[in-house]
């Protein structure tokens, strides 16, 4: 993480439960109670209820939707947030971004689209809209 950035500030007051380690892959998709973190590869679509953060040698191909998304690694598809996506120094995006906020590090690679809005108010609940592969009509309002 961010040197001077501590897990509070980034929102990270989950359980970190999952981890995919270096070496390791996997094909298909994923749902994870909590936050994940990814320094192997995944090939599929990632669904958490917090954070999920993708190491320096961390990849991912698919859609990922979580609360939180911090990325160090490189991601070929789109990334839907409800709060904060993080981008740093060596990240590499091939895909579009939907966040609440949104914050890039000097070096890192966003070949793609960003939409950002307010958090919508549903009774507490936060929700990630879909994003489907392809489909970039749910990014154009």
């Amino acid at each position: 993480m961010r040197k001077g950035k501590t897990s509070s500030e980034f929102g990270r007051g989950g359980e970190l439960n999952t981890i995919i380690g270096k070496g390791t892959a996997i094909d298909g998709n994923l749902r994870v109670q909590n936050s994940l973190r990814i320094d192997g590869f995944v090939r599929g679509d990632i669904t958490t209820t917090d954070t999920v953060i993708v190491g320096k040698e961390g990849g991912v191909e698919g859609i990922i939707r979580a609360k939180h998304v911090l990325l160090a690694g490189r991601i070929t598809g789109n990334v839907a947030a409800t709060g904060k996506v993080f981008l740093e120094a060596t990240a590499s995006v091939y895909g579009d971004v939907k966040a609440t906020r949104l914050v890039v590090d000097e070096g890192a690679l966003f070949d793609g689209k960003c939409k950002m809005k307010e958090r919508a108010k549903n009774g507490g609940k936060d929700e990630v809209e879909l994003i489907e592969e392809g489909n970039n009509s749910s990014l154009n309002g």
